[in-house]
């Protein structure tokens, strides 16, 4: 939390300004006066003046925006029970009426009059209609406190059970725990954010907004360009932020002692890479672009609001309120979730600045993350340089405070840095502008191993890919849309599940049904990669395979480094000649993806056609590997031969993806859970012997 000390910002003409923020002991005093008096009149105001240390008008502020936090809060309240209410007494009525329905008259032993029932029917009018003026009189007074309409509630639907059959009976597994949760909610493909974002940004908060997004701005600046004693190099050339000059430097004496659970993650990086700053700014401002620039990082992304445009063809002066969750790619790392805004400003000919604050927004939403993330100004320097390269430098600071330890598996990944720091994003974006220039290139650099696709088709083939690789990372991942359930396994992470309903086009309609674990090997990153990546030792870990032997007929290069790649395979002697695989290698120096995905020979034809395979389903699997964050030896530089430097280990995470039932109302039994598991346990086991490491837990 910040502390409530004054301290003096130059203001863009070098003027000094005042910034202030109030202290937990302000704020209690604030609040234990506004349990009393919520309108406090201006001699109470000037007597907490006095007492706080703080301007009138900053009292008479507070006081405004906590009375309208609070008749927010009331009128929220109020349509729930509304609605609770109206549920309560529809659900009463439909009982009523079904009940009505077998009645017996004793008389005559015939069904009751319809005079009894035009007589219910009347009076559900009635009580519905009177329940619609409350509704409008309620949705009035919010309207008016709030300053904007409130949209009418939506009908309420009837609520269903779930027709997936998720119990396991009395059935007895030694494989599978017996304190197995299955109650596996199934999701949609396209997962709900965390919380109901509002409509608009009120007029208070935006002045506030721009003020911190302006002082976000002018930090980022001072941390990107000032190098000692704010920075200095680690023995592996890392950029190692001075916590205690950082506070100097921005007066903010004592802020890291008042909360020791909280950790901060400060980290600079930079790098050329092939893409314009304009077209780089333009992806940075767009939620949307900003998931498919990185999509192993970056799971989901929204725009809340846009405050200012900034200027066409630019983006200078540009402000947006973003939401954003970002990821490791396995189901043991919790992600961590950002509410912040995102400011972008030319400060130089050919020189762009990137600032990004957390702000605590909405007021009382409430994050789903398992850890309390909180972006401190961060951002990047965009220069332009010729030949259409940029130079970015990348500022990553973070406030952590983790509500659950972290797993020993991960612990040394992101205590690190490598994880969430700035040089797995610059890594990134240095990969997949290479991409992103392969895609656009008119001559795409290609192997012609018997399939020779037109120009056309190549990019149709890597736009099928790089739509596999974004589905599976996005369904890898702890993402709060998901919902892990651990199975048994033969290491401390276990197998996990979930479910989720595919009804995304490019995707197979239905239930799917995606498992993973994460394991550690003894083995460098890079080396586990080449073992993947190699089609000659595919039949040592695809279980699928049958022990059939694949054959590369397609390659098209999408990177300098040959390990970034997408081929079509094809299994030979396995007696099925309509199915290939298309799968995408990607590597950077904070990690490595294979995908690969299954896909007929009509599909693949229409793929090299050059058509549109936006509507091709596809259903990824695949393997992440990372490296396990230990040093080896103190060698922790990365070299375009190596491009994951020094470690000890690796990090492997395997993951399935599987169409359980075409039909939405598809069960999901026991016998389902066991083959998965089945699945993941015997492919982990091959790996290991393949890779002389069995003796492994």
């Amino acid at each position: 939390m910040d502390s409530g000390e004054e301290q003096d910002v130059p203001d863009s003409q070098g003027r000094k300004k005042r910034y202030h923020r109030h202290t937990p002991r302000q704020i209690q005093e604030l609040e234990s006066m506004f349990k009393i008096c919520p309108h406090p009149d201006e001699k109470q105001r000037m007597q907490l003046s006095r007492d706080l240390g703080l301007e009138p008008r900053q009292i008479k502020f507070w006081f405004q925006n906590r009375r309208t936090q609070m008749k927010a809060q009331q009128e929220r309240s109020d349509n729930c029970l509304l609605r609770a209410e109206n549920d309560k007494i529809r659900c009463e009525n439909i009982a009523m009426r079904e009940a009505l329905k077998n009645v017996i008259c004793p008389s005559c032993g015939g069904p009751p009059a319809t005079d009894d029932t035009y007589f219910d029917e009347h009076k559900l009018r009635l009580e519905n209609a009177r329940l619609k003026e409350e509704l409008d009189r309620v949705s009035s007074l919010a309207s008016k406190y709030l300053g904007r309409p409130i949209p009418q509630l939506p009908p309420v639907q009837p609520v269903s059970i779930s027709s997936l059959d998720l119990s396991v009976g009395g059935y007895s597994n030694p494989g599978i725990s017996p304190s197995l949760d299955l109650d596996l909610l199934c999701r949609s493909s396209s997962s709900a954010y965390p919380y109901a974002f509002p409509a608009a940004v009120s007029e208070i908060e935006k002045p506030l907004m721009v003020e911190l997004a302006t002082n976000a701005m002018e930090e980022v600046i001072r941390l990107v360009q000032t190098d000692e004693p704010l920075w200095v190099k680690s023995g592996d050339g890392k950029d190692i932020l001075q916590l205690d000059t950082y506070d100097r430097m921005f007066q903010r004496p004592g802020q890291q002692l008042k909360f020791p659970d909280i950790r901060i993650e400060a980290s600079r990086d930079s790098a050329i890479v092939f893409m314009s700053t304009i077209t780089l700014l333009d992806m940075f401002m767009d939620a949307n672009k900003w998931v498919e620039l990185f999509p192993t990082i970056v799971s989901k992304a929204r725009t809340i609001e846009v405050l200012a445009s900034g200027m066409a063809g630019s983006r200078s002066g540009s402000l947006v309120l973003m939401y954003e969750e970002i990821q490791v790619l396995s189901p043991v790392v919790p992600t961590r979730e950002f509410c912040f805004l995102r400011y972008c400003q030319q400060i130089d000919q050919g020189m762009w600045a990137l600032a990004d604050v957390s702000v605590e927004y909405p007021q009382d939403g409430q994050l789903a993350s398992s850890s309390r993330s909180r972006r401190l100004p961060s951002g990047c320097l965009i220069e332009e340089m010729p030949n259409g390269y940029s130079k970015i430098t990348w500022v990553e600071h973070n406030e952590i405070e983790e509500k659950n330890p972290i797993h020993m598996l991960f612990r040394d990944l992101i205590t690190s840095g490598m994880a969430f720091g700035a040089h797995r994003w610059v890594t990134t974006l240095q990969r997949m502008c290479e991409r992103f220039a392969c895609l656009t290139a008119a001559g795409l650099p290609s192997r012609d191993l018997g399939v020779a696709p037109s120009p056309d088709g190549k990019r149709s083939m890597m736009k099928l890919a790089q739509r596999m690789v974004s589905n599976f990372c996005a369904n890898v991942g702890a993402s709060n849309g998901h919902k892990w359930t651990t199975l048994s396994g033969s290491n401390d992470v276990g197998v996990r599940v979930t479910l989720h309903k595919s009804t995304d086009a490019g995707q197979p309609n239905g239930v799917v049904l995606s498992a993973a674990t994460s394991i550690w090997l003894p083995i460098s990153a890079e080396s586990v990669f080449s073992f993947f990546k190699d089609e000659r030792t595919r039949t040592q870990w695809d279980v699928l395979s049958n022990g059939n032997t694949v054959q590369e007929v397609a390659h098209i290069s999408n990177g300098s480094h040959p390990g970034n790649c997408i081929s079509l395979l094809r299994g030979l002697n396995s007696g099925q000649n309509t199915m290939l695989i298309l799968q995408e290698c990607c590597t950077d120096a904070s990690g490595s993806v294979v995908v690969y995905s299954p896909i007929d020979l009509p599909a693949i034809n229409i793929v090299m056609s050059g058509e549109d395979p936006s509507y091709i389903p596809i259903l990824p699997s695949g393997f992440t590997i990372l490296p396990d964050g230990r040093s080896a030896g103190g060698q922790g530089a990365s070299s375009s031969s190596n491009p994951m430097g020094g470690s000890s280990g690796s990090l492997v995470t395997v993951a399935f993806q599987i169409l359980m039932s075409s039909l939405p109302s598809a069960k999901l039994n026991l016998e389902s859970v066991m083959t998965v598991n089945n699945l993941i346990s015997t492919t982990v086991q091959q790996i290991k012997a393949a890779l002389n490491c069995s003796d492994i837990i």
